[in-house]
């Protein structure tokens, strides 16, 4: 089952290297240049989690025996392997083309984490936009490595990346029916803030969370 998969939805205008997203790639997000996008408080609330996914959400995760993992920062020659990791992770759909991983990856205040074993082989990724709300574009992990701690640790590295550069908190987006992404994020201290209908080209609803980094 793929990790997690937040996407960070921006105007055509904010990608200068490409104009030809579809409207599900190019729709603009709840949050836009670090804040919520207008009349995006107006959208409703997610309800009270029943007892029994509450307590999923909080039960503690069994990780795989852990293995020596370096994150280091992106470098060109990763490309490839990266964006072949994201096809493994993500359906067709999903999935982002090798144009849209290198736009995101190029927006301006934007970083990329990766996370290697000491043969050098990547075992997953992660990309961030910074902004006075910092953003999580998506975080790939192969399925080698899940469970084993990589995602904490690519989530937790580019947190303090964010502190670093000043941003406030973070926020990010992920489906309503995806208890993983929920587990995952709940463990890591964020909160869902509200829903956002239809967010997704399947009609999915998607959840909105923000945690404070101050």
């Amino acid at each position: 089952m793929p990790m997690v998969r937040p996407r960070l939805r921006v105007g055509q205008e904010d990608i200068s290297p490409t104009k030809s997203f579809s409207l599900r790639k190019s729709k603009l997000g709840l949050w836009k240049n670090g804040v919520l996008a207008p009349g995006a408080e107006h959208y409703p609330v997610m309800p009270v989690l029943p007892n029994g996914l509450r307590r999923m959400l909080e039960a503690e995760p069994l990780y795989n025996v852990a293995v020596a993992i370096v994150v280091r920062d992106y470098k060109p020659e990763d490309f490839e392997s990266l964006w072949r990791m994201d096809q493994e992770c993500f359906p067709p759909g999903i999935s982002y083309s090798k144009q849209e991983l290198r736009s995101f990856m190029r927006l301006r205040g934007s970083f990329t984490l990766v996370a290697a074993d000491a043969k050098e082989e990547l075992q997953g990724f992660i990309v961030v936009h910074c902004g006075a709300t910092g953003h999580v574009v998506t975080i790939d992990v192969g399925p080698q490595a899940r469970r084993s701690g990589v995602g904490s640790l690519l989530l937790r590295t580019a947190e303090e990346r964010m502190r670093a550069a000043g941003c406030r908190a973070v926020g990010l987006e992920t489906a309503v029916d995806n208890v993983t992404a929920l587990s995952f994020y709940k463990r890591h201290g964020y909160d869902v803030i509200r829903t956002w209908p239809r967010y997704y080209s399947n009609g999915v609803d998607a959840l909105v969370l923000k945690k404070d980094l101050n």
